[in-house]
């Protein structure tokens, strides 16, 4: 009787558990439903395959997915992730390799949902998270560019380093239904169209948010679009501090007019910074490439974003050096730095940046600092021509200490308040990080 009732009771255990695995099994191999299911793309007409280049401009796909010296799209770069280093894709039109075999409604649930053909769920270092509110439209031109507009490359996808078991992906499934919205943009009533436009360029393709909004626990996005305080309000990614887009005096763009910022994003320079970093390649083959109007509608945008003067801190003012300084860092500054960015720290706008003022001198994160003093700066291309001026690697030249004591310096003089720098940091910067390549990647398209 005894095992009679335990076996009735098993069989009633078992029953909600193999219903469970049944439904999780479904749930993370389904494939999205798209609006594309039932249409095939059999010829494309040049003026999409046109209007495509240029939202492949905005979206910036190149940054990830090419090399120099590789066929344009061709994949191979490797990102970093907690669990071990991963490889942009090959999406050229190539059948064996790419993207060749994909349908329309394929291309619409691996860019929009991070689902490839099949259910193969996508590492969330492809921006789908943002991707997913592009219009139907873009969807529809962004694939006829990729499958007429980009020479196909033979050129085999490279394995991920991440281990068994960690590498499944079927659990991404799950992380898309907590932190992946589904929707594309919607308009917001209460705004004008310039203002929708830079909000949907900023919060879909431009994807600014991957770099420039904090992460949770999770490695999601804490906020996706204006409605979330923490939306662009700075984040730390691959050895930079990609500072606040919103109004901050200090880290972001509160001392910035909307002329100011289309300035910087279609010459990669103003009175206030030049790009650097992980900017100069979304400079180099996206922004400067962007549209007035475009560059416009992201300028009013951003400049609608509130600051948080709790976060940001006391305002900066400019805080002029009567006495040469004794303080360590000093002397470096004076023989390394101030041939450029001069004594008084204003630098030679808008081709020698300021560092009185600069972002990364009051920034509490101070990696970009002591990145691009480490590693220098990519070289800028505008309109084809590389950029004379270029911030130089340091490595070679300034010890950990040496570095550290100037960046202090910096950090704390002409009003600056970002705070001293310790030379465990640059150590450890040196040791995860390469100089910058003087041989910037430039996508010539067609």
């Amino acid at each position: 009787m005894n095992n009679r009732r335990f076996a009735r009771t098993a069989g009633w255990l078992v029953l909600p558990c193999v219903v469970a695995a049944g439904l999780l099994a479904w749930y993370v191999t389904r494939e999205p439903a798209s609006p594309f299911e039932q249409q095939q793309a059999t010829s494309f007409d040049p003026t999409l395959v046109s209007r495509g280049e240029y939202v492949a401009r905005v979206s910036d796909c190149v940054a990830c997915h090419s090399l120099p010296g590789k066929t344009p799209f061709a994949g191979g770069l490797e990102m970093a992730t907690p669990l071990g280093a991963i490889h942009a894709t090959n999406i050229t039109p190539d059948r064996e390799h790419g993207i060749g075999t994909y349908s329309l409604a394929d291309f619409d649930r691996a860019v929009r949902h991070g689902v490839a053909p099949g259910g193969r769920r996508l590492y969330p270092a492809m921006p789908y998270p943002s991707y997913v509110k592009l219009s139907d439209d873009d969807i529809q031109a962004l694939y006829a560019f990729f499958m007429k507009g980009v020479q196909p490359a033979n050129e085999p996808n490279l394995p991920s380093s991440i281990p068994w078991p960690l590498n499944l992906r079927w659990p991404i499934a799950l992380w898309n239904g907590v932190f992946a919205p589904t929707a594309t943009y919607a308009a917001k009533p209460g705004q004008d169209a310039l203002w929708n436009r830079g909000a949907y360029i900023v919060q879909g393709p431009g994807h600014c948010g991957s770099c420039h909004t904090p992460r949770g626990l999770a490695f999601n996005e804490k906020a996706l679009d204006e409605s979330g305080a923490p939306f662009l309000a700075g984040a730390l990614l691959d050895g930079w501090y990609a500072p606040s887009l919103r109004q901050d005096h200090n880290t972001g763009l509160g001392r910035w007019s909307e002329e100011q910022i289309v300035q910087f994003l279609k010459t990669g320079r103003n009175q206030h910074a030049v790009v650097y970093g992980s900017m100069t390649e979304a400079f180099n083959n996206s922004t400067q490439f962007m549209q007035d109007d475009d560059l416009a509608a992201i300028a009013r945008y951003l400049k609608s974003l509130p600051g948080d003067p709790q976060r940001d801190g006391s305002p900066w003012q400019y805080q002029a050096v009567t006495a040469r300084s004794e303080a360590p860092g000093a002397h470096t500054y004076e023989t390394r730095c101030a041939s450029c960015h001069g004594l008084d720290g204003k630098g030679q706008p808008d081709w020698m940046p300021p560092l009185a003022g600069a972002t990364s001198a009051l920034a509490t994160e101070n990696a970009s600092a002591i990145n691009i003093t480490l590693n220098g700066s990519q070289r800028v291309v505008t309109a084809g021509m590389p950029d004379a001026y270029r911030m130089p690697a340091f490595r070679e030249q300034l010890s950990d200490q040496e570095i550290a004591d100037v960046l202090s310096y910096v950090r704390g003089t002409w009003g600056n308040h970002g705070g001293a720098v310790d030379a465990k940091a640059v150590s450890k910067l040196r040791g995860h990080t390469d100089p910058a390549s003087s041989s910037p990647i430039i996508l010539h398209m067609r």
